[in-house]
Formats: C-alpha cells, sequence, structure tokens
C-alpha cells in the first residue's frame, strides 16, 4: 500500500469519529463479506448550496494509493482520498439520533466549499471586505456566531452588506434545518446586534428547501 498512513501519534488524524459512529460503522462492516480486508472510505462527492456532499462506502484497504491518507485504530480503518484530504482535515463523523428516536450518521465538518451565487436571489453587492461594517460582522461571524454553532455542523457567511443591511447564507448543518429561522432570529441575530449595534437589517438568503443532512449509506453504488 502507498497511502500516507495517519497511525503515528504525533500526527492528527483528518477525520474524527465519535465512539458512537465508530460503533455503528462496526456493526454494518461485520456484516459484510471479507470485512477484515476492508476499509472505511469517505471522500468529498460534489457540493450541494454551500456544504460539501459526501461519498461513504466500504472497500479493500488495499486500493489505497499515494496520496491518500489512512488511519488506523480501533479495528476500523478509514481512507481518505487524496483530493478531499483538505477539504475533510478537522472533520468529524458522528452519530446523531432525531425527535422522533431515529438516528443517522452524519458529518460535521468545518470547511466549507467557496461561496457560490445563491439561486433564487436577486444579483446584490459584492462583499467588500475594504468596508469597515463588513469587516466587523465577519469578525463577530467567525469569532463568536460559527464557533457557537459548528457543533451543530452549521456555519454562516455574510454574502453582501447594502448600506447597514447584512445578507447572511446559512450552511451545513444550518441549511434546511426546520430551526433555522429560530437560529437566525433568536442567535445569530441577536449576537450581531449586541456587537454591532448600528445594524438595520439582517437578512437570511439561504435556500433552505435544498437543505440535506449527509447521513451513511453503507454501501457503494
Amino acid at each position: 500500500m502507498t497511502g500516507m498512513s495517519e497511525d503515528r501519534e504525533d500526527i492528527r488524524p483528518v477525520l474524527g469519529i465519535t465512539p458512537e459512529a465508530r460503533a455503528t460503522v462496526l456493526e454494518v462492516l461485520a456484516n459484510e463479506s471479507e470485512s477484515d480486508t476492508l476499509a472505511l472510505w469517505l471522500e468529498v462527492s460534489g457540493e450541494t448550496d454551500g456544504a460539501y456532499a459526501y461519498d461513504m462506502y466500504f472497500q479493500a484497504l488495499a486500493d489505497a494509493s499515494g496520496g491518500d491518507v489512512v488511519q488506523h485504530g480501533d479495528d476500523l480503518p478509514v481512507v481518505v482520498p487524496a483530493d478531499s484530504v483538505d477539504r475533510l482535515q478537522g472533520a468529524t463523523l458522528d452519530f446523531v439520533t432525531d425527535s422522533s428516536g431515529e438516528g443517522g450518521l452524519v458529518i460535521v465538518n468545518p470547511n466549507t466549499p467557496p461561496v457560490p451565487t445563491l439561486k433564487g436571489m436577486a444579483p446584490g453587492p459584492d462583499v467588500d471586505l475594504s468596508d469597515p461594517l463588513a469587516q466587523r460582522v465577519v469578525l463577530v461571524l467567525e469569532e463568536q456566531v460559527n464557533p457557537s454553532i459548528a457543533a451543530h455542523g452549521g456555519r454562516a457567511d455574510l454574502v453582501a452588506v447594502e448600506e447597514s443591511s447584512v445578507y447572511l447564507r446559512l450552511s451545513g448543518g444550518c441549511q434546511g434545518c426546520g430551526m433555522a429561522k429560530a437560529t437566525l432570529s433568536q442567535g445569530i441575530e441577536v449576537i450581531l446586534r449586541e456587537a454591532i449595534p448600528e445594524l438595520a437589517n439582517i437578512v437570511d438568503v439561504t435556500d433552505h428547501a435544498d437543505g440535506t443532512n449527509p447521513f451513511y449509506e453503507p454501501a457503494h453504488s
């Protein structure tokens, strides 16, 4: 195998896995044929409205090649293909349960794709990061807002400033979430207004209809 191993203690793994997620994956893996030769492969397969889409599947560990990162530990080898390493650095595979008791694997990723043109949104002014208001908003988002919603896989980004109005885009776990409106009005908006009292309007321009959650599929189709 020519993949880059990350089983040394002085190398930080690309992907973290919670005990609950590991147990779930190992349970599924045990039902696969030749399970002792397989690894969990995780890669970024594309982008969906401001968040990465993922592909998780079992494949032979021996198929890892140069540039791929191989993580060993607790009977579950994990392979991150070379072109996904940077985009998954610092991500966590977790198991979450919703209010109905249904659970599934989800990827909490601090990395997001470059902000694209928003569907269904009229063209607005570009974010001028030389503008003092834009700088202050970005600082509050990065230092106060995003750390608080990162635990849910969410992120808020400034996409436009017009006079004293700011336009935000939610991604990751906040996109398509039924609580997104409350997150904005009771969380993000409160933080921004306390830090920047002169803000007039805080507008969510996210296309929540397209929000998805990257739950685990046991087989690679």
